[in-house]
């Protein structure tokens, strides 16, 4: 289902089930023995095909290619970083179920939080130099 391979060299960790728990604490699937690392840092799901992490509220954080994240889509070959232990993200997509459609949207929160509520809603701002077209019923 792929694999976790340490930047700095080290055998790779193996993705065996469709969700998984990344911490320190022993009952995680995958135990990472460091100080910086969170009881349960983060948990990684497969979706549609491709790989998904969201940060558990650590204390270190989890980044995506340098970036802190919340919840983000892994593409092949991007750095997960738990704490400040980095690990490229290896998989094929197609393989774990990914025929010939889009990858799923990252619904990061973070980047969600960046556009304005009016964005989110799926409604444009109205620009002040265009009449309204909105006809009150009180103007009749």
């Amino acid at each position: 289902m792929g694999e976790l391979v340490p930047c700095g060299g080290g055998d790779p960790i193996p993705l065996f089930k469709s969700k998984l728990v990344l911490g320190r604490r022993e009952s995680c699937d995958i135990s990472l023995k460091f100080a910086n690392v969170s009881g349960q840092h983060c948990r990684m799901s497969l979706e549609s095909g491709y790989w998904f992490v969201r940060d558990l509220s650590s204390r270190n954080g989890t980044k995506v290619d340098g970036r802190r994240i919340f919840r983000k889509r892994l593409d092949p070959g991007c750095v997960l970083s738990i704490a400040k232990h980095d690990f490229n993200v290896e998989y094929d997509p197609q393989k774990l179920g990914a025929f010939g459609t889009p990858p799923p949207d990252d619904d990061d929160a973070e980047e969600l939080l960046r556009r304005s509520l009016m964005d989110r809603a799926g409604l444009s701002r109205r620009n002040p130099n265009q009449p309204n077209t909105n006809k009150n019923i009180l103007d009749d």
